[in-house]
């Protein structure tokens, strides 16, 4: 055979069969077709994201994306599936294959919330997902505009009660119905002592110029979306929901160590991947994650979004999102909203 001519395999086979053994026959057509066993490998692994690009989910996504693109030698691609608050993306990712390739950049909203207050979820999150790693907290906090006279909770609280006759003093905004801050609202009125009116809103944006221009006397919201108002003085963040005090705002306490142990609960990403995905997937993507959010400057970048560092083992991240449901889950039965 010249080796000009072209190389047909079929031919190439019957020229083996016809020189040698049937068992190295059988080793070289394994050696010839190795390659397609790790077709696999080879494939772009998709990040799918529930909210549109430019947003801090998507931003997120992106910095550990870039990060997991180095460590696992592999192509990865940010998909924005925005919609139903996030909830579109959990309903097209639980169809997707277990295989290692698709995972969600999924928050406390789809994950935690919703499956508590829809009756009609798409969804399953114990069913239809597997937890891979977690990658950040956020900070809930709660602020006063300038046409509040408090600029403490100890004054807030004590200007609440000696206003109890009036309900729009003890009105809060939250950026949406049936969010975290909505209920992390309510969670504030029972610890405090006082009946809360919730005013939603169509997100951070229109919520911020209604506390501003003194429409509503305080809200509740993710810490990143208030700190750049209450660095400017436009408003005042009076507590913060975490364990410990952010990185962001560390002039700012949080409820627990003015005295309201109860007040405490923050928001999470993480990765969470399509059921079926095998425990040695799950380990590898959970390593590379992990390699990931300890690069100092994807922390130092995550910080300026707002967003608190956190890895761990998937069991942890397991373990995380099982006491969140049991923490939200009395406030928002309370609560008595339904989302359908």
């Amino acid at each position: 055979m010249s080796l000009s001519q072209p190389l047909h395999l079929p031919a190439l086979l019957r020229r083996l069969c016809a020189t040698i053994g049937a068992a190295t026959l059988v080793t070289a057509v394994c050696t010839l077709t190795l390659p397609a066993a790790h077709a696999q490998s080879d494939k772009p692994i998709r990040i799918l994201v529930g909210y549109p690009a430019g947003g801090t989910a998507d931003l997120a996504a992106r910095l550990v994306g870039d990060k997991l693109r180095e460590e696992l030698k592999q192509t990865v691609v940010i998909e924005n599936k925005p919609g139903a608050g996030g909830r579109l993306v959990m309903d097209y990712a639980k169809s997707q294959a277990g295989d290692g390739n698709t995972i969600v950049l999924a928050n406390s909203a789809v994950m935690t919330i919703a499956p508590l207050v829809y009756r009609k979820l798409n969804y399953d999150i114990a069913r239809d997902f597997t937890p891979v790693a977690q990658v950040a907290n956020f900070q809930l906090a709660l602020a006063t505009g300038p046409g509040t006279p408090a600029k403490s909770l100890k004054d807030y609280v004590a200007w609440l009660k000696t206003n109890s006759a009036d309900s729009t003093h003890a009105a809060y905004a939250s950026p949406a119905l049936g969010s975290i801050p909505h209920f992390f609202g309510l969670m504030i009125g029972k610890q405090v002592g006082v009946s809360m009116l919730h005013v939603p809103f169509n997100g951070s944006a229109p919520l911020m110029t209604a506390l501003i221009g003194g429409q509503v006397p305080a809200s509740v919201d993710t810490l990143a979306d208030l700190t750049e108002m209450h660095r400017a003085g436009k408003i005042h963040v009076l507590a913060t929901s975490g364990t410990r005090r952010s990185a962001a705002l560390p002039d700012v306490p949080t409820f627990t160590e003015l005295g309201y142990k109860d007040i405490e609960g923050v928001g999470r990403y993480g990765f969470i991947a399509p059921a079926g995905t095998s425990r040695a997937t799950i380990d590898r993507l959970n390593a590379a994650v992990a390699h990931a959010i300890a690069s100092p400057d994807l922390q130092q970048k995550f910080l300026k979004l707002g967003l608190e560092p956190q890895s761990g083992s998937a069991d942890a991240f397991a373990s995380v999102l099982a006491g969140d449901a049991s923490r939200w889950g009395p406030v928002v039965k309370a609560s008595g909203y339904v989302g359908d």
